[in-house]
């Protein structure tokens, strides 16, 4: 019976590190499927990861303050009995029985060693009775057995050029053996000149292309999109020039291992030496900058972990997404009103937020261009058949967009509950691991913070964001008089490569409706 190791998973938004805050079980504890085991500080909140399979502990993989990153083991567990099945077996080893005396000895017998996984992978062993489904982000397990391959199993490579991409850069994982393609380097007899500099590029390119002709037989499959779970396993891919997830994985399901990226690096390198090319070197990050002498009266302050990461998903944002903003008045005075009666008619306590999620859930079925995301490597639009709701919130670690799942199933009810939920977490910013992923579009009431409007940061690969406004008394002509009116701002952020401005200003205007005639929404219910 072997032991069984819980690897540190990605902790969602591609976080690869966390600090152990405090650990909930100790050596010798026995735990079962999904018990929290370990809380953590990651860049983004306080999680509780629980334990994807049960044993007992043996070990666990860091100190309460160290900090563990993605990848690594977070804690080994034997199998329920193990540890006192080995006390009792060294017992009787003191004092073999007759019987044992009499045994032949199995020299090729090898004892069992750990079973080491990939980060966000539970490895099938023999040890396994029962399983975690899948509770974490990033990872699961299987029980299906015929999901679970051997990674020592060869594997099978292939990746495509994609568009734009030289037939060289290509050339040695897509390119058919034998396949005749002409060089793209001028033809013999064409009186171009050839300096020392094109010759170079010349050997190179014939280089490659035979290459190509080396890993013929790796070539499946154009279009694969392996899974790939560990970010570890993506860079490294990508340090060396190519995309981990067109690679055939080991793991279960065709997951790409480190292992299946490293074997082939090492092939890629082989046919490189065997065709005079030096080994492909992994890019090297850039020397970090000397720490600046703050001058006389200034003060600098370290950014902490979740700041760094804000910072960089809000660079990304303005870096790769070009958004425009369309904003509008509306006149709020019959939602107030018909949050009274509602109020009133059920007991409960309904908020102007919840309102307005169920509105822009409805407005989302109609622009569904919104509800999207934009895939630049494809030039593809992705449209979401679900809608999972983000919500900004200020928290004691800074700006978070906790997440509410599936809210297009919800009813008023329910999202009302999911969102307090929520809210409740973002007072201490801790939120459960799958709580800050896989938001489809963002709503940001930041008139809690008495501001009117904001051209907001969408929050990547989000397409859009709908903000709202403080509500305010302000003159408004009804029915040709002047009368004191509640009054919002409604805005909408959005990538201009989903929609035009004709489409987000239509989702803009039927909110608005919504919010000034709350009962014509009943016909969308």
């Amino acid at each position: 019976m072997s032991a069984r190791e819980f690897i540190l998973p990605d902790l969602g938004e591609g976080l690869t590190e966390a600090e152990v805050v405090a650990w909930l079980v100790a050596p010798g504890d026995e735990v079962s499927v999904d018990q929290p085991v370990v809380e953590l500080e990651s860049a983004k909140s306080v999680v509780q990861l629980p334990t994807p399979f049960a044993g007992v502990v043996e070990s666990l993989g860091g100190e309460v303050g160290q900090v563990l990153h993605a990848g690594q083991v977070l804690m080994r567990l034997a199998p329920v009995g193990a540890m006192a099945e080995a006390t009792e077996s060294a017992t009787d080893a003191a004092a073999p029985s007759p019987a044992a005396a009499a045994a032949p000895s199995d020299s090729t017998a090898e004892p069992a060693a750990p079973i080491a996984a990939e980060p966000g992978v539970a490895v099938p062993t023999d040890a396994a009775s029962e399983e975690s489904g899948a509770v974490l982000i990033g990872y699961g397990t299987r029980t299906s057995a015929a999901t679970a391959r051997s990674t020592s199993a060869p594997s099978r490579f292939g990746r495509r050029r994609n568009d734009g991409e030289s037939p060289a850069a290509s050339a040695p994982i897509s390119s058919p053996a034998g396949s005749g393609a002409p060089s793209d380097g001028p033809a013999p007899g064409t009186g171009v000149g050839i300096d020392d500099a094109s010759a170079a590029g010349s050997t190179r390119h014939d280089a490659e292309r035979a290459l190509a002709e080396a890993h013929a037989a790796h070539t499946l499959e154009h279009g694969r999109h392996s899974p790939v779970i560990s970010p570890i396993v993506r860079r490294l891919a990508r340090e060396h020039g190519f995309d981990a997830t067109e690679l055939l994985g080991s793991g279960p399901d065709g997951l790409v291992v480190r292992a299946d990226v490293e074997a082939f690096i090492a092939e890629l390198d082989d046919a490189r030496a065997g065709r005079g090319i030096a080994p492909a070197m992994p890019a090297m990050p850039a020397a970090p900058a000397a720490p600046a002498s703050p001058r006389p009266g200034e003060q600098r302050v370290p950014l902490d972990r979740m700041q760094r990461a804000a910072a960089a998903h809000f660079t990304r944002s303005r870096r790769e997404i070009p958004e425009a903003t369309v904003w509008m008045d509306v006149d709020a005075t019959e939602l107030l009103a018909a949050r009274r009666q509602l109020n009133a008619a059920t007991g409960e306590r309904f908020g102007i937020t919840a309102l307005v999620a169920r509105f822009a859930i409805a407005g989302l079925r109609r622009h569904p261009s919104l509800n999207a995301s934009f895939d630049a490597e494809r030039n593809e639009l992705v449209l979401h058949s679900g809608i999972n709701l983000g919500l900004a919130a200020q928290t004691p670690r800074g700006l978070l967009v906790p997440v509410v799942h599936g809210v297009e199933r919800m009813s008023l009810r329910d999202l009302r509950d999911a969102i307090q939920s929520r809210t409740e977490q973002a007072a201490t910013g801790a939120f459960p691991p799958d709580a800050l992923t896989g938001g489809t579009f963002t709503l940001n009431n930041y008139g809690t913070l008495g501001v009117d409007g904001s051209a907001a940061i969408i929050n990547h690969p989000e397409a859009a964001m709908l903000g709202i406004g403080r509500l305010v008394e302000r003159p408004w002509v009804v029915d040709g008089e002047i009368a004191v009116r509640t009054v919002t701002e409604l805005t909408i952020s959005f990538d201009h490569r989903v929609c035009d401005g004709a489409e987000a200003a239509a989702f803009l205007t039927f909110i608005a409706a919504c919010i000034e005639r709350p009962i014509s929404l009943l016909a969308d219910l």
